[in-house]
Order: structure tokens, then sequence, then C-alpha cells
């Protein structure tokens, strides 16, 4: 049977791996990350070797306001779990509430972008700007880097939203539902690194 035989009364239960191209898309993800992780893990080495390094710049204790970035990682997680909630709706073959948790998932998401925009903006308005230190710029760097993924993420699940509306939930597009769902939970577990190992340190060590 052909992939767009596939219709939505007739799904198996896990269509994003019911064609050998979406099991190799979804494996050739995995090695994506790989990547991605390497790339991260060194965007974290650079910055633990220089965060000591702060110049004329405010440290990171005197300008990490750890209430409102605890409310952003509390918001990043939240869509993890919403991302997921979408995943199990289109198991059960349910494009509507797959939707509805995507839609809620792309707000979260750019809840979180807006508070790391504001964020940003309070730092360079203390001093703290990317030219500022080596500190300020493998912060921004790594910082920064993790929020363009989420940015690039809020639009890939949007054109994702967009291409079930169009063409249905199918073999073709829940590949595409489970792997932006994937790539969500990574920039997510992510985060979780950069508020331990760039917020929380830095208000413990100063």
């Amino acid at each position: 049977m052909s992939a767009h035989n596939h219709v939505e009364g007739h799904l198996p239960h896990e269509p994003e791996k019911a064609t050998l191209e979406a099991r190799n898309k979804i494996l050739g993800f995995w090695l994506f990350l790989g990547a991605e992780v390497v790339l991260f893990g060194t965007l974290f080495a650079a910055f633990l070797a220089l965060r000591h390094n702060i110049g004329d710049g405010p440290t990171a204790a005197e300008l990490f306001q750890l209430p409102m970035i605890f409310g952003a990682t509390m918001i990043l997680l939240t869509s993890s779990l919403t991302s997921v909630f979408a995943v199990q709706a289109m198991h059960r073959h349910n494009k509507k509430s797959m939707v509805a948790w995507l839609v809620i998932t792309v707000l979260l998401g750019l809840g979180f972008l807006g508070l790391e925009i504001y964020e940003f903006w309070h730092y360079a308005s203390e001093g703290h700007r990317f030219s500022t230190s080596a500190f300020s710029s493998s912060f921004y760097t790594l910082v920064g880097f993790h929020g363009a993924h989420v940015a690039f993420g809020v639009l890939w699940i949007s054109l994702v939203i967009g291409q079930v509306f169009k063409k249905g939930l199918t073999v073709v597009t829940a590949p595409k539902v489970y792997i932006s769902a994937m790539y969500w939970h990574f920039i997510d577990v992510v985060w979780v690194f950069i508020f331990t190992v760039v917020y929380l340190m830095g208000k413990v060590a100063g």
C-alpha cells in the first residue's frame, strides 16, 4: 500500500514509523541531533572556560534574575509536555487535539522567546553587552544560539501545523510532527543544562 493510500481513518498506531522512508528520516534526525550535541558541548566548554573573565562588566551573581529565568524554564518544560500530548493525540489519530497541542507548544515557545529578549535587553542596559568581556561573549553565544534554535523550532512546528491542515494526518505528515517534537525535546534538554550550568552555577559561584 502506498503512502497516499493511508488516510486518517486507516492509519497505523504509530503513523510516523509506518514507512521505511519515515523510519530512515527519524534515524537521520538522531544523527543530526548527535552533531548538535557536539556543537552545544563545544559552546558549554567555551563558556565554562571563560565565565570568570568578566573584565569591567557585572558578575553573573549581580546580573542573573533567577525568578524570571525559572519562569522561562517552566514555560519551556511545559511546552515539552504539550508536544508529548500532541504526539499521543497523533497516535490516537485525533488530528484536532494534536493540532491544538502543537499550537499551545508554539505559543509557549513564543512566550519563552519574549522573556529571553527582555532578559538580553535588561542585561545590555546593565552593561553586559556581547563585547563587554569574554564572559559576556561566551554567554550570549551559548544562550543566544539556543534561543535561535527555539525560534527555528517555533517556525518549524508552525509550518508542520500548516501542512497537517492542508494535507491531513497521513504517513507523510506524521513523521514531520514526530521529528519536530523530537527537536523540541532536544532544545528543552539543552535549556535544562543551560539553566544549571550558566544560571545556577553563576549565582552560586558568583
